[in-house]
């Protein structure tokens, strides 16, 4: 089996057993025994629990990061914004139990942020491709916009236990994100 693969198979375990036993209860012994691998070989590859639970959590939203190219800005936003409160349904336990460590543990931080930082590049190229077709100008393009969609279906799902429907982020993108753009 291929690195890639057999980094795959863990890490999904890794967010399985997550979502059963949450963040405190979950050991690397139990994923490595339930993966059938060595705890060595988990070791390797992430040399703590915080880096191994932040990377499956990370594989599991993964779809986000791909730019949806629907051209039209309406019709992007509304994918980017279902696919995230999809994702936020799912992950909201492991959410949760990543968020908490975040802020007891520096390292994993840092690493939450670089990853948040790589998601922004998405949403800023979808904006991009707005101002290229004529829909925006480009000075309405800021932080604050990349904070709002996924900040406010994540705060949702993971702090108030309200999942975003479709209908919420229809509304996100309509009455809020989308005149914020245009006015």
């Amino acid at each position: 089996m291929a690195s890639t693969e057999r980094d795959s198979e863990l890490l999904a375990v890794t967010l399985q057993l997550l979502q059963e036993n949450g963040y405190e209860r979950l050991t690397v012994d139990e994923v490595a025994a339930t993966a059938r691998a060595s705890k060595a070989t988990v070791y390797r590859r992430w040399p703590t629990k915080a880096e191994l639970v932040l990377a499956a959590v990370m594989q599991g939203m993964s779809q986000v990061a791909v730019p949806p190219e629907t051209g039209n800005l309406r019709d992007d936003l509304i994918q980017i914004g279902e696919t995230i409160a999809r994702q936020a349904k799912s992950h909201a336990t492991t959410m949760r139990a990543v968020l908490v460590e975040a802020s007891r543990n520096p390292a994993l931080n840092a690493v939450m942020q670089h990853q948040f930082a790589e998601r922004k590049k998405m949403i800023t190229s979808v904006l991009r491709q707005a101002v290229e077709r004529g829909e925006i100008r480009p000075e309405v393009i800021d932080d604050d916009l990349w904070d709002l969609l996924p900040g406010y279906l994540v705060f949702r799902a993971v702090i108030q236990n309200r999942p975003a429907t479709r209908r919420t982020v229809a509304t996100l993108v309509d009455e809020v994100i989308l005149p914020s753009l245009t006015r």
